[in-house]
Formats: structure tokens, sequence, C-alpha cells
């Protein structure tokens, strides 16, 4: 009967283990790195974003980010929100032709953000990240902008985030992409008052959240399953081992 129940246990055990690793699969993040927050606008229309800046050094801590805005999707009003310890600057270039916003001929666009710590304390550390919120528009009429960024750290090396995507696999040092999506096209019924869409954000919460949490509680239902058949099998094994009774 004792070599039963062990025989159990070890089964429960290996289940467990089993758990576990599926659990860890599920969770295990995909590898940090610059990203602009929500990840999907309207063209056309202003939009509230953030770029998401990791330190993934272990042992500097992130000083300085650049974004770069490309030439060819030309954005002419950017406005930055103030983050503590940090100071921004915003370069503009010539365009031509002109860009039309509400009405107006406007010559030039942004080409350059760039924020730079100004207390040591407030550098990105490692294993910490810092968002740097930006509103911007009217955006191109374009299905994406592409954000080619660099990151300087405090020993001097500089990460490059200009990788374009390219429709396969997920290069080692991505830029920041912001898709966009056509505005809707209005008719003469709907009411031109009412506010456009707003783009949707990334809350670090959504599907992969849900898609975890279904996955654990399948195995966790796995787990049970397998315990219960274990305990009645080692009952089963045990009843049969008893010697008749006379």
């Amino acid at each position: 009967m004792t070599r039963l129940r062990r025989t159990a246990t070890a089964a429960v055990v290996l289940a467990l283990g089993a758990v576990a690793t599926g659990v860890l699969g599920f969770a295990a993040p995909a590898s940090a790195h610059v990203s602009v927050n929500p990840s999907e606008a309207t063209q056309g229309g202003y939009a509230r974003l953030a770029f998401r800046v990791p330190t993934e050094s272990d042992t500097a801590s992130t000083t300085k980010v650049e974004v770069n805005l490309p030439a060819d999707a030309p954005i002419a009003s950017v406005t930055t929100m103030p983050v503590p310890g940090w100071s921004v600057a915003v370069e503009k270039r010539k365009v031509d032709p002109p860009l039309e916003v509400h009405g107006s001929q406007v010559t030039e666009a942004v080409s350059k953000i760039t924020w730079t710590t100004t207390d040591p304390d407030a550098a990105i550390k490692p294993g910490e990240f810092q968002e740097f919120p930006v509103s911007m528009g009217p955006l191109p009429k374009a299905d994406k902008i592409v954000f080619k960024t660099l990151q300087t750290y405090s020993d001097g090396s500089v990460v490059r985030w200009i990788e374009e995507p390219t429709g396969g696999e997920e290069s080692a040092q991505p830029a920041p992409v912001l898709k966009l999506a056509p505005a809707a096209n209005t008719t003469a019924t709907s009411d031109s008052s009412s506010p456009a869409p707003v783009a949707k954000a990334d809350t670090d919460g959504g599907d992969s959240s849900v898609a975890l949490g279904l996955g654990i509680a399948g195995l966790v239902a796995g787990l049970a399953g397998l315990l219960l058949g274990g305990l009645a099998f080692a009952r089963t094994r045990s009843g049969a081992a008893k010697p008749p009774v006379a």
C-alpha cells in the first residue's frame, strides 16, 4: 500500500511540474524594446501617445531618448507632457509643399523629439521603464509611422531602435511603429459634431491577460483531474491488495 501511495504521489509531483512549466511558458514576457502606446491611431486626427522606454542593461541607466519623425509622413504639431527630472527639445524642419492644417498653410514639420535627464535619480534604472507622453497631429494619410529611436545609457553606449518592420519575424532592434487607419467615412446623416474615435490604448492587461488566465485555468483543471484519478487508482489497488475476509 505504501508503494502505491508513493507512486500516486510521484505522479502528482510530475503533474505539478508540468503545470508549472506550462504556466511559466504562458507568462514568459517578450524581450523589451522601445515602443509607442497606443500602437494604432486614425489618419487626419490627433493622438495622445506615450513612448515607453525600458532599460535592458544590467549595469547602466537610460539618460537620453531621441525619437525621429519620418520625412515621408510629416506632422505639423507635437506637444509634450512634462516628465519629472527630464528636459525635452522639439526640432523642426522645412516642408515643401506646405502642410494644410485647419485651413492654414504650415511650412514646418517636427523632425525630432529629444528627452534628456536633468537629475541622475530620474534616469531609467536597470529593470525599470519610463513613459514620455506626447500629443501630435494631424496624423498623415499613411498606413503607418515609423519612429526611429536612439536610446543612450549612462555608460555612453547607444542602442539604435531603427529597424523597420518587414512582415516576417520581429527584428532584434525594431523601431516603434504607429499603425494608422483611415478616418471613418462620414455621410450626410452623420453628426459632424460627434467626437472622433479615440485610439485604443495598450493597457498591458488585455487579450494577453485573458489568454494567460484561460491557459492557467485549463492547466489547473487538468491537474485536478489527474490528482483525483491518481488517488482513485491508489485506493482501487489498495482495496485489491487486501486479503479476503474469512
